[in-house]
């Protein structure tokens, strides 16, 4: 079964659910969102009905909004529990701090943050609610200095994203202070089989602007991604299986590798792939394959042959957020053209109402390795040039 809910279903996924008659929780987003006529939809009786009594059930769901229904109906399942170790973070560091002892960590109450000893603090660090989605209020201090202004900011980032998200998707109320880690970002979608075997589905290299950077302007995958980092990230998987039992469940996986090839974890987030649709519905267009269908479907890619003609190809997810320090009130415009003029060969763009949310939108690319100065420009740039006020 699916769960679909706010902020942002993609007409892939859409499509998905109707292609292969995967069953849709009916609830208020389902009814409003213009889904084939053909769609089966399960009302909560018959999705607690049905997740109970179907042998190896399983449940995907695009937006963590979906959460709240699931403690709520499958409260007396290994659902819940196998949630909260994820989605909150202090918990997820405590249940892995025995494979990753070096990670600092520290749990905060928002209403303490005045109360911190900035002193006392190993720096740099990164602080960000204990549950949180989409790099909302999460901010970079490197040192004493700044932390007067950040902490104001964090302040207030977190009291505009509280009224957007309910609680279960992001907290007003705890905070988790970690200790930065060093090297390369990535992402990557995965799932655990019936049997607790890990599968991923595809891994995206994160690019910063600069050393302090915590945008998600650009993610880029490629044939030396995959073939570099699917080893070490599946046994992640297989260390991280080992110490909660993980069935029949898909997740999103942030982690970061350093100079020496040493993994630390950075979230994992339960039940979903990227948010917005986002990195799952990149997957058609690198890998050739559905991401969901392979999830519901036991689907292991055959990466020696999906990968062989991919050589010298980068595929990248730019996430357009609104980087122009400019109140969308005071936006008339957004020129999605004039973006699409800037890359080679523009693969899909979804337009966001930025009024809602702080982001214009998203592009999916395709691009030469040689030509990255594209991806370069845009990571770069504040998107000022597409903004009409």
């Amino acid at each position: 079964m699916i769960i679909l809910d706010k902020p942002y279903v993609s007409d892939y996924l859409k499509e998905t659910v109707t292609k292969f008659k995967f069953p849709v929780l009916t609830n208020d987003y389902s009814r409003q969102a213009r889904l084939n006529s053909e769609t089966i939809l399960f009302s909560d009786e018959e999705a607690v009905c049905d997740y109970k009594t179907t042998p190896n059930a399983r449940i995907y769901t695009n937006s963590e909004n979906a959460i709240e229904w699931i403690m709520k109906h499958l409260s007396d399942t290994n659902l819940p529990k196998n949630i909260d170790w994820f989605k909150n973070k202090v918990a997820f560091r405590k249940l892995t701090e025995k494979l990753f002892p070096d990670v600092f960590y520290l749990a905060v109450k928002l209403e303490d943050v005045d109360n911190i000893k900035i002193e006392d603090l190993p720096k740099p660090f990164v602080i960000k609610p204990a549950a949180g989605f989409f790099s909302l209020a999460v901010y970079h201090v490197q040192n004493n200095e700044e932390w007067s202004q950040i902490k104001e900011k964090l302040k207030s980032e977190i009291e505009k994203a509280s009224q957007l998200f309910p609680s279960e998707v992001l907290s007003s109320t705890e905070l988790i202070i970690e200790g930065y880690i060093p090297g390369i970002e990535f992402a990557f979608d995965a799932y655990y089989d019936e049997n607790g075997v890990p599968t991923i589905l595809n891994i995206l290299k994160h690019e910063f602007a600069s050393a302090d950077d915590v945008s998600d302007r650009v993610y880029i995958t490629s044939k030396d991604v995959m073939e570099k980092y699917l080893p070490p990230f599946t046994d992640f998987l297989i260390a991280l299986g080992e110490l909660v039992e993980l069935r029949n469940f898909p997740l999103h996986v942030e982690v970061r590798v350093d100079e020496n090839e040493k993994l630390a974890p950075i979230e994992v987030n339960p039940l979903r792939f990227g948010g917005f649709c986002t990195t799952a519905d990149l997957t058609p267009y690198a890998w050739g394959f559905n991401p969901y269908a392979a999830f519901f479907q036991n689907f292991k890619p055959n990466w020696d042959d999906i990968l062989k003609d991919k050589a010298g190809k980068l595929f990248g997810l730019i996430v357009l957020d609104n980087s122009t320090k400019l109140e969308a009130e005071e936006i008339k415009l957004f020129d999605y053209q004039k973006l699409l003029t800037r890359f080679e060969k523009p693969l899909e763009l979804r337009e966001l109402d930025y009024h809602e949310y702080p982001l214009f939108g998203f592009l999916f690319t395709e691009t030469r390795e040689d030509n990255f100065d594209e991806l370069a420009y845009i990571l770069q740039s504040d998107l000022m040039e597409f903004i009409h006020i």
